[in-house]
């Protein structure tokens, strides 16, 4: 009976610690709040699984405890049961899966009129690149990468030369403009982590990966990398800085372009 009554109120006590838990998701700051919708209905398929396991082993302890002068018996199969657990956690994966499924096309089909940025990650900063006035990103080069070019930019190409490129300091942004996120890595592997943007992807070296999303409100949002990266990695911190369009444009004109700052 102990032992029952201690499962029970695992049960109970795990679903008020939920329900009164002070522990819950920092203001969205995005479009994704998909990605809110797909975990809570991932995490109340899991919820109820798990109250309904736990109860379960509670009645069974309770029900077929030791009592004097009754035995146990030997069933080494029950095929009926067999085949509704089966049935039941198919359809609960597929539960799980589904929204994810969808949230996914969303994360990586990219708006036709969002704006390339670029993120390069290093041991242990954030660096950053954005259009200039041709709104395009110019080609890089991992092998030109040196101190006096830290991004690797392919000084030949004109569509590079207006490019701002800013390392060690905050990234800005417009509110309410689709961005499309390109991501790489100079050493190892990283990853870019908004919390408030709910949108994040690992950096792996030699690779561009991306993902989109679209500021929703302005302010300051810290950067964190949420990929292991060395000794330095808790120290890997930077901020995105959301404007108004005008505050942003006055920002982006008092930027050094790469033609200026390569001379």
């Amino acid at each position: 009976m102990a032992v029952a009554l201690i499962l029970v109120l695992v049960a109970v006590g795990s679903v008020t610690f939920h329900l009164l838990s002070p522990w819950w998701w920092t203001p969205i700051a995005s479009n994704w709040s998909y990605i809110d919708a797909t975990i809570t209905v991932t995490f109340w398929i899991t919820g109820v699984v798990f109250v309904a396991v736990v109860l379960f082993m509670a009645y069974c302890v309770f029900r077929f405890r030791s009592r004097p002068g009754q035995r146990a018996t030997y069933e080494p199969e029950n095929k009926r049961l067999e085949i509704w657990l089966t049935v039941a956690t198919a359809l609960g994966v597929a539960a799980m899966l589904a929204p994810g499924l969808f949230v996914w096309h969303r994360f990586v089909t990219v708006p036709t009129d969002a704006t390339d940025i670029e993120i390069v990650g290093q041991q242990w900063l954030w660096s950053y690149r954005l259009p200039g006035e041709d709104g395009k990103l110019g080609a890089v080069e991992t092998r030109l990468i040196s101190p006096e070019n830290p991004l690797g930019l392919v000084p030949g190409d004109a569509a590079g030369r207006d490019d701002v490129i800013i390392q060690g300091d905050d990234l800005h942004l417009p509110i309410g403009r689709p961005v499309r996120v390109l991501l790489r890595s100079i050493d190892v592997l990283h990853d870019f982590y908004v919390p408030e943007f709910r949108a994040k992807m690992d950096m792996i070296p030699g690779a561009v990966t991306y993902f989109w999303f679209t500021p929703t409100r302005t302010g300051t949002f810290d950067v964190l990398c949420a990929e292991l990266c060395g000794s330095g990695h808790a120290v890997m911190r930077s901020r995105v800085v959301v404007q108004s369009t005008e505050d942003y444009q006055a920002w982006l004109d008092g930027q050094r372009r790469f033609a200026q700052a390569s001379r």
